[in-house]
């Protein structure tokens, strides 16, 4: 119980008021975000704010990586935004309540460990990508509606009281940090803009243009739709992707913040706490979500490493909801986009675009892939998906072509072919060409020795050329298998027919 409810690591040194102050620059940030991903989904503002506030205060105090943060996240939005018009805001919270157990059931099987077959080739693509959402994303605020309600540039003074205030803000954030690490820069920044703003009445757009954040304590809430299969039917397959695209966004974002700390996070404890922070919020008149890349850079940036700066930000942003209303929308949306774009430039790999020309072409070709899906369809599951896939295919054809085989007759007339490379649906093909069957004498051993057979290709490809030779009237035996190849073997000898010798390095006899 000591170990669930540790606020902080007691081995290290942390600072807590870097990590309270941190706690509150994440609550700000979190407000128009949080705001802006339920108007997506075509849902009130506060579905998203107590989104954020539920989820974050639940993984910040069960997760399995201090100092991340979680919350309210578009790529949750674009999944239940079609749900949300068809069938209304009760299916969006079963489906969210059952996203949540799907991800618990993930974290418990210890599937969270499969992140690890995220090629980095992905992980910068994933990255690179998202750093270019998040500055796209800014782009609306310099937008404001006219009077056919469109969205239209703005000009003039507006956008250069816009810009001077966006410049002055990320300014802050570069320069003070090279003065003074005790006070997060992020923070100085979005107060001395905003002291400006009010102080010298400055007309520009605020959190409050946006909408309203006033409003009460999450309230419980049991989703008000039909308990049958027919509902079950509707809401699984948005469930699935939920539970999916939240899991793959939380633990590459884990492993991001892993690298950015050099410490080591824990993937299935982080699902189990994702899943129940969005079957709670599901309970709580909440949207879903996920980690926040963007969010929990700004906390790590700030100097944030433990689990009080999470739990900070959600309390601040109730505090914010209940109490601070009037003041968190007076705040000037040029502080918080300046803010946005720093986290942005601070979050683009820029070491991977040194790497072109230097790096495999088909890991920068990758990299690229995963970028493009990401700023095209906001759609980080699939971009993963697809990267990892691309590497895998990529990985297998860069196997194929490394099988091949030493040929030589020993004094006994016997011919010896030894196999090097893995033996593989990718290389079967190949296997099969460097077989002479009409020249090669009576006798032929296949040494494994520096091969394995890996799947049923391979095994198909086994029996294939063991069928040439007994057609050609020649015996072939198997020599060196492993054991895990001699149990494929096994399995497979209802349809498979070859001879293993007798191997006196793994003492292992079969004749099948």
């Amino acid at each position: 119980m000591n170990y669930l409810f540790n606020l902080y690591d007691r081995s290290k040194k942390i600072n807590i008021l870097i990590e309270v102050l941190s706690g509150i620059t994440v609550s700000i940030a979190l407000v128009p975000e949080a705001i802006a991903f339920a108007l997506i989904s075509g849902l009130s503002p506060l579905t998203g704010l107590y989104a954020a506030f539920s989820i974050g205060l639940i993984t910040s105090i069960f997760g399995g990586r201090p100092g991340m943060i979680s919350g309210a996240t578009g790529a949750i939005a674009v999944v239940i935004v079609s749900l949300a018009q068809s069938h209304g805001v009760e299916y969006i919270f079963a489906t969210v309540i059952l996203a949540g157990i799907i991800q618990m059931t993930a974290g418990l099987l210890k599937l969270g460990k499969f992140i690890r077959l995220v090629p980095h080739s992905v992980m910068f693509g994933f990255v690179n990508g998202l750093a270019i959402v998040i500055f796209l994303a800014q782009v609306a605020s310099f937008k404001v509606m006219n009077a056919d309600g469109q969205l239209d540039w703005m000009t003039g003074s507006q956008l250069n009281i816009m810009l001077g205030l966006v410049l002055l803000t990320m300014l802050i954030i570069w320069v003070l940090p090279r003065l003074t690490k005790a006070i997060p820069a992020s923070l100085v920044a979005i107060l001395v803009v905003t002291a400006i703003v009010l102080g010298f009445d400055v007309d520009t757009r605020n959190v409050g243009d946006i909408s309203s954040i006033q409003g009460r304590f999450p309230p419980f809430h049991i989703p008000d739709l039909p308990f049958s299969f027919e509902t079950l039917a509707i809401i699984l397959p948005y469930a699935f992707i939920v539970a999916g695209v939240g899991l793959i966004e939380s633990l590459l974002t884990l492993n991001l913040i892993d690298e950015i700390t050099e410490t080591r996070g824990k993937s299935n404890k982080e699902a189990v706490a994702q899943g129940l922070a969005n079957f709670v919020t599901g309970f709580f008149s909440g949207m879903g979500g996920c980690a926040m890349i963007g969010q929990s850079l700004i906390n790590i940036s700030s100097g944030a490493r433990a689990r009080l700066s999470g739990i900070v930000a959600s309390v601040m942003l109730l505090v914010f909801i209940m109490f601070g209303a009037d003041y968190i929308e007076r705040m000037p949306i040029a502080a918080l986009t300046g803010l946005m774009i720093m986290v942005a430039i601070g979050t683009f790999e820029w070491a991977s675009v040194r790497a072109i020309g230097k790096m495999p072409n088909r890991d920068n070709l990758v990299g690229f892939i995963v970028a493009a899906i990401t700023v095209l369809l906001h759609n980080l599951a699939l971009a993963v998906l697809i990267g990892v896939i691309i590497s895998a295919l990529v990985f297998a054809w860069e196997n194929a072509k490394r099988i091949r085989a030493r040929k030589y007759i020993d004094e006994d007339g016997v011919k010896h072919y030894e196999i090097y490379g893995p033996l593989f649906f990718g290389s079967a093909q190949a296997f099969a060409e460097k077989f002479d069957v009409k020249n090669d004498p009576d006798s032929v051993i296949i040494d494994f020795k520096e091969s394995r057979v890996n799947d049923m290709s391979g095994i198909e490809a086994l029996n294939k050329i063991t069928e040439r030779y007994f057609k050609a009237g020649k015996e072939i035996h198997l020599r060196h298998l492993s054991p895990d190849c001699l149990q494929l073997l096994k399995n497979a000898e209802k349809i498979i027919d070859v001879n293993i010798i007798e191997d006196p390095t793994y003492k292992v006899a079969v004749e099948i």
